[in-house]
């Protein structure tokens, strides 16, 4: 029964009625064998994530951008400048992310693949981890699972939130999206989820010339998505709390992912004489490349040079009203006193290309799509890092290792990634991009090695079908990050740099062999 005078809502009554489903599933992996999970050892853990955020669109990086929250967030921890997503897409990103494996070790290379039941999952995921090591779990927003999607109709399928004992999302009615137990914005609030659903409708994926040029949106601040999620995170805070676990809070936002239906009042906290032109290449510049082009030749013809500005500031409006929502946590929990208990990661999925390179949305290997923001801050991070920066080759993989550090685990030895306060440093950063999902066949691979003044970019031509007897049609790109930032320049065929370049293909080809060596893991033993 509810208590008198309290609305119990639908993740209110999941969760009284057993965090069954939660554990339901387990993998037989390390780490996840199903046995009654023991008391934690660690702090907090509060996870903050966006989605398709600029390394550089933080107030901490680029004063013009507005992101006050996040900068004290970094102000209390440290902030890595070189860290990099694992495919420059949502769905691979996230599923890397969350299992701490690559993308090709998942088995989810692009934006059309998915995993949809959890007997398919390569490893436990985070959620599932920090559960078995003792935490409340708690997840509120994207998560990008697609669960159930490719099933048909009648399939039986395990009821299963991936960890989480509480749950809150977006999505209502689009197929496979919603996932088992979790408590929807269309339900709670249909009104206002309509209208944002009537604005998103004309932009599609939002990654359309309509969705970039944008729009002021007619729901107030207060009814949009993140403001929500926000309401529902505070809600757990409050009243969900299990007294004796310490909590992983998950929250997760779209924004500031296209389109860009801006709530009213974010757009004039920025001058559009302030916003900078996207990057412009030298008039030499070959920018042929891994990636196939946006179509930025018609989206030149059909904006204006204000449209084209007001494009740069509703992205920032976005990241300033991100920003406000997860400033409202950091603000609870120090107003009751456990912000120093609690561990505080903030990362994106992966960046935006914004114009740079004549380029938007990701799906490439270029520097404003693969860098992402990563700020560790809190319990955990020793003071000697507060207040600082870290110029360390960082990957999204890296997340899950240090939070099982944090928590007082250990990482199994299969993950690639590993904890960025307790391991020592890689010599670059990898990345992997097999298209984008949404072309006929998949395409051939293309693989990144990234240090902070170099980066390799080797790939084959055409789809994945036959591409291993194609290796010998390989192509490269090669550029000087410390004198060409903005990757305009391709070394990969100048005789002055074939040292360079053969180092670092030498160092890509046995960081892959070193991780897809450990995994998968067999089993059992092989017959004589």
């Amino acid at each position: 029964m509810a208590e008198p005078g309290r609305r119990l809502t639908r993740r209110g009554f999941l969760k009284a009625s057993g965090g069954l489903l939660a554990g339901a599933y387990t993998l037989g992996l390390a780490g996840c064998g199903g046995e009654e999970a023991p008391g934690a050892r660690g702090p907090n853990i509060l996870f903050l994530m966006t989605d398709q955020h600029r390394f550089d669109a933080l107030g901490s990086v680029d004063p013009l951008v507005r992101t006050p929250n996040l900068d004290r967030l970094a102000a209390r921890g440290v902030r890595f400048t070189q860290a990099v997503c694992n495919a420059p897409m949502c769905v691979p990103s996230r599923y890397s992310m969350m299992t701490g494996l690559y993308p090709s070790q998942v088995g989810v290379r692009h934006n059309a693949q998915m995993i949809p039941t959890d007997d398919g999952l390569p490893a436990p995921v985070m959620a599932q981890r920090l559960l078995d090591a003792g935490y409340q779990t708690a997840g509120f927003g994207k998560t990008h699972w697609y669960m159930g999607e490719n099933l048909a109709p009648n399939a039986e399928v395990e009821p299963s939130r991936r960890g989480f004992e509480v749950r809150a999302m977006r999505n209502t009615d689009e197929p496979g999206r919603v996932e088992p137990g979790a408590a929807q914005m269309g339900d709670e609030l249909p009104e206002a989820f309509a209208a944002l659903e009537a604005e998103r409708r004309p932009f599609g994926s939002g990654e359309t010339i309509g969705g970039y040029r944008g729009l002021t949106s007619s729901v107030p601040p207060e009814k949009h998505t993140e403001a929500w999620l926000t309401d529902e995170a505070l809600d757990f805070l409050e009243n969900d709390r299990d007294g004796d676990r310490p909590f992983f809070l998950y929250l997760s936002f779209d924004f500031p992912h296209a389109s860009f239906n801006v709530p009213p009042g974010y757009e004039d906290l920025y001058d559009l004489e302030d916003m900078p032109p996207p990057t412009k290449p030298p008039p030499n510049a070959d920018l042929s490349g891994h990636a196939d082009p946006w179509q930025w030749e018609k989206w030149l013809a059909s904006t204006t040079e204000e449209e084209r500005r007001r494009t740069t500031l509703r992205y920032y409006a976005l990241c300033t009203y991100a920003d406000e929502q997860f400033g409202r946590v950091l603000d609870r929990l120090e107003e009751t006193g456990e912000a120093e208990n609690t561990f505080v990661v903030f990362v994106s999925d992966h960046g935006e290309m914004l114009g740079d390179r004549q380029r938007f949305s990701k799906y490439c290997l270029y520097d404003p799509s693969v860098r992402v923001p990563m700020i560790l801050a809190g319990a955990g991070v020793p003071e000697s890092l507060r207040n600082t920066t870290d110029d360390r080759p960082a990957e999204l993989v890296d997340v899950l290792p240090t939070l099982l550090s944090v928590s007082g685990g250990s990482k199994p030895p299969e993950l690639p990634g590993r904890s960025l306060l307790a391991e020592p440093n890689r010599s670059g950063a990898f990345c992997e991009m097999h298209g984008t999902g949404y072309e006929p066949r998949e395409q051939a691979p293309a693989y990144m090695w990234r240090e902070r003044d170099w980066k390799l970019i080797t790939h084959t031509p055409g789809t994945a079908a036959g591409a291993i007897s194609r290796a010998d049609e390989a192509k490269g790109e090669l550029y000087d990050l410390k004198n060409d930032p903005n990757e305009s320049t391709n070394l990969y065929e100048d005789p002055k740099h074939l040292e360079t370049r053969e180092r670092l293909q030498n160092e890509l080809l046995m960081h892959l062999a070193g991780a897809w060596s450990k995994f998968p893991r067999r089993t059992s033993k092989p017959p004589l």
